[in-house]
């Protein structure tokens, strides 16, 4: 019988697999930015959404060429529902799968998994932080193709229209979850 993993669960998941603090951290980061946007957009799955973002790199400090692949193999064997598996994998379509976005949820995987990586590189930079921090400022940092160069600009922007939304208006939607 298989089963959805609490936000909790997820997070023993990720540290059984994952060692390194930035990996577990880039997951809780990830997982409450799904969680808050779950609040507005699908409310009775919050935790769903939250569970799914702690998840999506399970595989990745140990079997960084198998990202995506990896990860459905380890969550079958854990007896995790399908769903939860497909939503993992899509966070790395076009990438290192064939396994597509589909529903909204993953569709906010795919593009705010980046989008957390740079708004966090900018916010490291700045003395307040998250506090006071625009998406103008954001927008001036995605346009800089130095900073934060590991962030993929190309997978925001198609994360952002498979959305049906505008770069800025992900990076205000992604920035507000953030700072919640």
């Amino acid at each position: 019988m298989s089963y959805v993993p609490t936000p909790e669960q997820a997070l023993e998941l990720v540290k059984r697999y994952n060692s390194e603090p930035f990996h577990v951290q880039h997951a809780e980061t990830v997982g409450k930015v799904l969680g808050e946007i779950a609040k507005t957009r699908d409310p009775e799955n919050v935790d769903y959404w939250r569970a799914v973002g702690i998840l999506h790199d399970i595989d990745f400090e140990q079997w960084p060429g198998q990202h995506c692949v990896k990860a459905q193999e380890l969550l079958r064997g854990l007896d995790v529902d399908e769903s939860v598996i497909h939503a993992v994998a899509s966070h790395g379509y076009g990438l290192v799968c064939d396994v597509e976005p589909e529903r909204e949820m993953e569709k906010f995987l795919f593009a705010v998994d980046e989008f957390t990586g740079l708004i966090w590189a900018a916010a490291k930079m700045r003395p307040t932080g998250f506090e006071g921090m625009e998406v103008k400022s954001v927008m001036k940092k995605f346009k800089d193709k130095g900073f934060a160069a590991g962030c993929s600009r190309d997978v925001i922007r198609t994360g952002a229209e498979r959305l049906g939304l505008t770069v800025q208006e992900l990076a205000q939607i992604t920035l507000d979850a953030m700072r919640a």
